[in-house]
């Protein structure tokens, strides 16, 4: 049993690496949309919201490319979680 929690432990540090990625795109999304640039001086959280919805964000072809490759990034991330649910499902049932 000790393989399996093993397995699920890299399988969760895999996804939060992807997340990581993505997250870093939403920050250099931002960065290329006047609208979403932080001017504050203070550090803020992503707005992973306004960059997944495409709200304020720049309509450039190499931005919308940028927000595409984070969009699939967190696509990869729910998927990752859904199969490691599964696999720990299915196998706390079976033992």
């Amino acid at each position: 049993m000790t393989g399996g929690y093993l397995l699920a432990g890299v399988w969760a540090l895999a996804i939060l690496a992807v997340f990581i990625q993505a997250i870093r795109l939403s920050y250099r999304i931002e960065a290329r949309s006047p609208d979403l640039t932080n001017l504050s001086g203070f550090p803020r959280k992503a707005m992973m919201f306004h960059t997944i919805t495409n709200m304020d964000v720049a309509r450039d072809a190499e931005t919308q490319s940028i927000r595409r490759r984070m969009n699939w990034l967190l696509l990869i991330v729910l998927a990752g979680f859904v199969v490691m649910w599964a696999g720990l499902y299915l196998s706390r049932s079976t033992g």
